[in-house]
């Protein structure tokens, strides 16, 4: 909630490009919570101060650019980027072997995935990058596809409860369920029709 409320203030002094610059710095691990910053675009909006769509349109570029940038520092840089002390901090070692090995694989699902693991996401990203099993282009398409389902939720759930913080945070918590429960259901279709392909053949 006061995540919420110092947001809601700051996108509501400054508008859209406080929206797409936090979201982008989210990307690089700002200890804000992505989702509660898209919730706090659509509540400016949902007080008349902006156009939900458009803020919709916004936290979508805002995303993909952050998250493509921080593929993109690991595929310049690859493994020397953990020298960097910046990122050094917030990817060990450690947790870079964990996740190589992850990527190396399940590459696609993982990519795809860490957009709904938010302690991962960019350590997930960012070694992606370093690895050549994915491509930039693979790795935009596989952010777009997670975050146009992700975005839109959190961006409409602001909008619709910006005048009842406490109904809206009740709303953020369903709709992580919702976003889940969604996943989950495209995930047992494939595997559904995987199973009914592999019987036939």
């Amino acid at each position: 909630m006061e995540f919420l409320n110092i947001l809601v203030n700051v996108f509501s002094e400054y508008g859209y490009i406080a929206v797409f610059l936090v979201l982008i710095f989210c990307g690089f691990g700002l200890p804000v919570p992505e989702d509660i910053s898209l919730v706090s675009g659509g509540v400016i909006a949902g007080l008349g101060k902006a156009d939900p769509h458009f803020m919709f349109l916004v936290g979508m570029a805002g995303v993909l650019i952050g998250d493509s940038s921080v593929f993109l520092i690991g595929r310049i840089y690859g493994v020397r980027v953990l020298q960097i002390p910046m990122i050094s901090r917030i990817v060990t070692p450690e947790r870079f072997a964990k996740v190589q090995d992850k990527i190396s694989r399940y590459g696609n699902w993982v990519t795809f995935m860490a957009r709904f693991m938010p302690g991962l996401r960019m350590p997930i990203y960012l070694t992606a990058g370093t690895s050549d099993r994915i491509s930039f282009y693979r790795f935009v398409i596989l952010d777009f596809l997670a975050a146009i389902i992700s975005v839109p939720v959190w961006v409409y759930l602001g909008y619709f409860g910006a005048y009842n913080f406490d109904i809206l945070m009740d709303w953020v918590h369903n709709g992580q369920l919702l976003v889940f429960g969604f996943l989950g259901t495209v995930f047992l279709l494939f595997g559904i029709v995987y199973w009914i392909r592999k019987k036939r053949s």
